[in-house]
């Protein structure tokens, strides 16, 4: 029989409904009658016939007709909310937010704990593949909670097995009580404060804490991995607050939130409910459902579930693959921005960089060169001032290898330690199956993510503050051969005057947010956890200091095709025009004053789906094969690039 799934006020209300040619307003009608026969009061309804509301689908939040049947506008087990007239409509449920695929995925991503990599990670997330566990990794979970149960059987004392956490680890907890050990344990340690992870990311915390205990070092059972692999390939999410982890004993608080839904406890979401109380969430696969997943959790080892690194690292993948985008994407804003300047390119003449072989420099220049080259792609810019008088550029402008290249340079070392921490077995204890024994240790400490973290926001940071100078050249008559902030009739129009300020202010919060959070440390737990590394924070500010990069870059990209407007007819490289026609495909030029903020935005997810690099990587592409011998020699590096240097090509002003 189909039933549906009512929301009032507080309370969830399930409807069996015999007839689905009954209407939305025999719907309500029914869930009103269950809810006041609940209330003493009858929650203050004295007449069900006679009470005005209105219903909504919590997915989409589309309001529904009265008239219309249940068939038509509902499919079985859909969430709806009834509001009564004079009620506020919950804020309780969010429909599928940007990015988030709202069709469940159809292929599969396999997990054996050591191969799993950010670009991947951050995929999960975007619900772009449900996973598997691969047979492998089947096998070594099976033998790790074998020797567990032995353990268990033994009356063997072993850390959060058998004995308390933290302080109380030599307290021993008798076998009788150990299924409420779990349950305690998972409920005391869901103490997080402050909005919840989006879906996005909560999906990526879920996908990194089902790698890490595929690893099989953990203890935890078959049977509730494959309950936590069946929830995540529904989109069934826990309610997981942002805030509240230290970062060691591992992210405590956040992965004992994701447990504590995974029980049919506090809030969960998916893409049918939105946010709802987890014990009415269904699994829409297999007609599994929380109950039964929450006798597989208190059943295993609670500790399995709830400690490790997970929300550091999955928040450091999202920010480590952000950072990567925008990082090369500020090369070609640069670029264009130098075109618009009238500079120079000797500055990246692959002789200089040669003698200071940074592969991050080294790659920045060439890439430079790639979208300058006057040889292989005309510039009508580039010709109208090649005879000047003037010898080198500003800093913003010369020094971009040297600036951009340690961002580059820092990227890919966080980038190594964040796919080594996703792969990595973080719990405490550990479980040696092939040894039989459990062994105490410290990999749940949060240090390396987080001191990576720390370095990536002040490197990355860099990339906004130099691309906030580019733009005051841009906007400043006396630094540029362009009018006032970039518009006509100065004065009756402000153009890019305030945009640059807030340029400025995003450049200026990031300064605070680049004070490192791993250098502080706070003892917990009546001091048995005596130094933390504060990762979660590390993690958060990150993808803040990342986002505001994203967007100063995007208003400097803004500035620059308007002024090529003020160049026109002259057309600058092919490569660069490009980047041109796709801003101009989203924002028309600026001809007088008008609300700003859309433009940034829309440019600003330009840069987010990486639009600006995917247009203008063919040309790079295609240069980097014609004009680099693969010969030439290859500086030391611990990281993957390309090669290091391009032949010598005719520069500007000569």
């Amino acid at each position: 029989m189909p039933r549906f799934t009512v929301h009032i006020r507080d309370e969830w209300l399930a409807v069996p409904c015999r007839d689905t040619t009954s209407t939305i307003g025999w719907l309500g009608q029914e869930a009103l009658k269950r809810y006041i026969k609940n209330k003493p009061d009858n929650g203050g309804i004295t007449s069900v016939k006679d009470t005005r509301f209105v219903v909504r689908r919590c997915q989409g939040l589309g309001l529904l007709d009265a008239d219309d049947t249940i068939d038509d506008v509902l499919e079985d087990n859909d969430f709806v909310e009834l509001a009564i007239e004079g009620d506020t409509m919950s804020p309780d449920f969010i429909p599928c937010e940007p990015g988030f695929n709202k069709h469940l995925p159809v292929q599969y991503i396999s997990l054996d704990g050591n191969s799993l990599t950010s670009t991947d990670l951050f995929n999960l997330g975007r619900g772009l593949y449900k996973i598997k566990l691969t047979p492998e990794a089947e096998r070594k979970v099976v033998q790790s909670r074998e020797l567990l149960d032995t353990i268990v059987k033994e009356n063997k004392v072993v850390y959060g097995i058998t004995t308390g956490f933290g302080k109380f680890a030599r307290t021993v907890i008798p076998v009788s009580k150990l299924k409420e050990l779990q349950e305690n344990l998972v409920r005391s340690h869901s103490a997080g404060v402050g909005n919840p992870l989006s879906p996005e990311r909560t999906r990526m915390l879920l996908a990194l804490r089902i790698n890490v205990l595929a690893k099989g070092h953990s203890g935890v059972s078959l049977e509730t991995l494959h309950a936590m692999i069946q929830a995540f390939n529904a989109s069934c999410l826990s309610f997981v607050p942002e805030k509240g982890t230290v970062g060691a004993s591992g992210d405590l608080a956040p992965l004992s939130h994701l447990a504590l839904g995974l029980m049919g406890e506090g809030k969960m979401w998916s893409p049918k409910s939105g946010w709802a109380d987890a014990k009415y969430v269904r699994f829409f696969f297999q007609n599994a459902d929380l109950c039964s997943l929450k006798r597989s959790v208190l059943s295993s080892q609670g500790l399995a579930l709830i400690n490790g690194t997970q929300m550091i690292t999955s928040l450091g993948a999202e920010a480590v693959e952000r950072a990567q985008a925008i990082a090369r994407q500020a090369d070609i804003i640069a670029a264009l921005t130098l075109e618009v300047l009238k500079g120079t390119t000797k500055a990246f003449d692959s002789d200089i960089h040669s003698l200071r072989p940074h592969p991050g420099q080294i790659e920045v220049a060439r890439r430079f060169c790639s979208l300058l080259d006057s040889d292989h792609h005309p510039s009508q810019i580039a010709e109208s001032h090649r005879f000047c008088d003037r010898v080198q550029d500003a800093y913003t402008m010369r020094c971009c290898p040297q600036v951009h290249g340690i961002a580059t340079d820092t990227i890919a070392f966080v980038k190594n330690i964040i796919n080594t921490e996703i792969n990595s077995a973080t719990d405490n204890p550990m479980v040696f199956a092939e040894r039989g024994e459990t062994i105490s240790g410290g990999n749940f400490h949060g240090e390396y993510p987080a001191k990576a973290l720390d370095f990536l926001a002040i490197a990355v940071h860099e990339l906004a503050s130099i691309s906030e100078r580019r733009i005051e050249r841009l906007c400043n008559p006396a630094l540029s051969e362009l009018p006032a902030f970039l518009v006509t009739e100065g004065g009756l129009n402000s153009g890019f005057m305030i945009a640059h300020c807030t340029a400025a202010a995003l450049v200026s919060e990031n300064k605070v947010l680049c004070h490192p959070s791993s250098v502080d440390s706070l003892s917990t737990s009546a001091a048995t956890e005596d130094h933390v590394s504060m990762g979660g924070w590390a993690a958060r500010k990150a993808l803040r200091v990342i986002e505001h990069v994203e967007q100063v870059l995007a208003i400097e990209l803004l500035a620059a095709c308007q002024g090529i407007e003020f160049l026109r007819p002259l057309r600058t490289t092919t490569p660069l025009e490009k980047v041109y026609d796709l801003v101009r495909s989203v924002v028309k030029p600026w001809i007088k004053d008008r609300f700003m903020s859309p433009d940034i935005e829309a440019v600003h997810r330009l840069i987010i789906d990486q639009k600006v690099w995917n247009v203008a990587k063919p040309y790079i592409d295609k240069y980097q094969s014609e004009y680099i011998p693969e010969s030439r020699p290859v500086s030391p590096t611990a990281f993957s690039l390309e090669s290091p240097a391009s032949p010598r090509k005719r520069v500007r002003h000569e």
